[in-house]
């Protein structure tokens, strides 16, 4: 198959290349660098360096190709209260461009990448993918306009679709460098710096873990397989819910430290507890996740410290909007 990979140099869409060229699949791939690196960008991907914005270099990108895997986007849920101008062009308005585009070449499957904060505030825990979704920022709610827009208009042009929604994707190879996302590694290279973890709120919100090897074993089906039409499938495992508080005690134990958290006011729009159900990927898919959280969080902290830990970059996200709820780790760039 010749597989059209959006993201490609991002943590999700290079390991899902690399797999997927394992297995002799053609992969064609963009990413504009934003939140990806070049060296993530296996040598046999036809890669361009482009912003999904651009419609016709989409068109011209994807033409030829079997399937699409859209996995571009600046996932950024909390930034986006502070940028929504930003963030929901590079989740909803690079959507639609990919989205289209691949209609006009009559791609036969579109593989959309959502998120969890797809539900929002649920009265009921775990989440499934027959619940009401009820977005709470705008990163959140870029995502589920964009399910509704796929939904509605793959239909009226023969085109398959699936929505994968992964949560809270950790492993070797992601970006420790941005001070907004990807909590672990935001920890771990402070930790490595001889700084404490910062906390927002007490530290009692609830999360669970993805490592990266169990996703990409999950986006294997869902990209391949011809009978998954239509479906939204949690992409995860849901046994291990942890609390931040425990994330740090986690970490502190892995790399024989004693911190003492740094607490900071909550963000707002924050949902508190959060974890998916797998039960559909499992029946499904035929998977169940098998990378504990423990073993994941030491594979992630050998890989942060083979490269060294590093000042964090934060050029890459302008923020928009500027208050007094504004979290003052980001506006005096103090992660």
């Amino acid at each position: 198959m010749k597989i059209f990979i959006t993201g490609v140099a991002g943590f999700l869409g290079s390991n899902v290349a690399n797999h997927m060229i394992k297995l002799g699949h053609t992969i064609v791939g963009v990413d504009n660098l934003c939140g990806g690196f070049l060296d993530n960008v296996n040598s046999k991907v036809e890669f361009y360096k482009q912003d999904c914005i651009d419609i016709e270099r989409m068109k011209e990108y994807s033409k030829g190709c079997d399937v699409v895997f859209h996995a571009a986007c600046t996932a950024h849920e909390g930034v986006s209260v502070f940028s929504p101008y930003f963030i929901t062009q590079n989740t909803f308005q690079i959507t639609m461009s990919v989205l289209s585009a691949a209609i006009q070449n009559n791609v036969k499957k579109f593989v959309f990448c959502s998120s969890m904060a797809r539900y929002g505030y649920q009265e009921v825990l775990p989440y499934t993918e027959d619940m009401v979704c009820n977005p709470q920022d705008p990163y959140a709610i870029a995502k589920y306009a964009s399910e509704l827009v796929i939904q509605r208009i793959t239909s009226l042009n023969n085109m398959k679709y699936v929505i994968a929604v992964p949560h809270n994707i950790y492993g070797p190879g992601q970006n420790y460098r941005d001070p907004y996302r990807n909590v672990a590694s935001i920890m771990i290279n402070r930790m490595l710096q001889g700084k404490a973890p910062i906390v927002y709120g007490d530290g009692t919100q609830t999360r669970c873990f993805s490592y990266i090897d169990d996703v990409v074993e999950a986006f294997e089906k869902i990209l391949l397989r011809d009978d998954l039409d239509g479906e939204v499938i949690n992409v995860g495992p849901d046994k291990e819910f942890i609390s931040i508080n425990e994330l740090v005690s986690i970490l502190n134990n892995i790399l024989g430290t004693n911190y003492e958290t740094i607490y900071m006011p909550g963000r707002p729009m924050e949902v508190h507890k959060a974890y998916c159900s797998s039960d559909k990927m499992r029946r499904l898919l035929g998977i169940s996740s098998k990378v504990q959280i423990h073993e994941g969080l030491e594979k992630l902290v050998d890989f942060i410290k083979t490269r060294g830990a590093k000042e964090f970059i934060y050029d890459n996200i302008p923020l928009e909007i500027n208050t007094q709820i504004t979290p003052k780790t980001w506006t005096r760039r103090i992660v």
